[in-house]
């Protein structure tokens, strides 16, 4: 049996879940500055009759703490935890949607890890976390369309918010997600954790 196989079949240290947990604390403060931002924006778009665009282009940052749990722990299941933290200290924080962030946050990091699940959690790059970005992206568009009724929104409306999604989450989580893990890992600081490991 490979290193990488015996890695992540052994249980969670408390390091990792402590881990977890300072993850998604950060990730649960960028989220709601996301929902600031996208709330600004809603206003300056509003007039023009693209309010419904405002919080797209900051779709991808939601995706954010499950692609980094997975792509630093590299273990089944800890991106549904992490993003499922981020959006509890998210709400607790303030969240104007409420509660309802910690179920889309399930359905969130669960796309993210089928990114992973499809390589059996053997493949950690620039591919596996693109398809975690384009997962999350089609799941929370179809989780987004049912609780906002886009069956009943002008075609070219319901395009431009599923492409604008997906370019952020291309951009935020896909790309950026992995740039920032992989420095923060050059760094030494991730040494104790299997993409540390994985780097030496």
């Amino acid at each position: 049996m490979s290193k990488k196989l015996s890695r992540q079949r052994k249980a969670l240290a408390l390091k990792d879940y402590i881990f977890m947990g300072l993850l998604s604390l950060v990730f649960g403060l960028i989220y709601l500055l996301a929902v600031y931002a996208g709330s600004a924006t809603t206003a300056v778009l509003t007039p023009s009759g693209y309010g419904i665009l405002g919080y797209e282009p900051f779709y991808g940052i939601w995706f954010m703490a499950a692609l980094a749990a997975v792509y630093i722990l590299r273990r089944p299941g800890v991106g549904i935890v992490a993003e499922i933290i981020a959006s509890v200290i998210e709400v607790i924080l303030g969240n104007t949607f409420g509660p309802v962030v910690i179920l889309s946050a399930f359905i969130q990091g669960l796309a993210v890890e089928l990114g992973f699940m499809i390589f059996r959690y053997k493949r950690y790059d620039y591919l596996s976390c693109l398809l975690g970005a384009v997962f999350a992206t089609v799941f929370s568009f179809v989780w987004t369309g049912f609780r906002s009724g886009y069956h009943t929104m002008q075609l070219q409306i319901v395009l431009l918010i599923f492409v604008i999604r997906l370019l952020s989450s291309i951009f935020f989580t896909g790309f950026l997600t992995k740039v920032l893990c992989d420095q923060l890992a050059k760094t030494g600081l991730l040494n104790s954790y299997p993409i540390g490991q994985d780097k030496t």
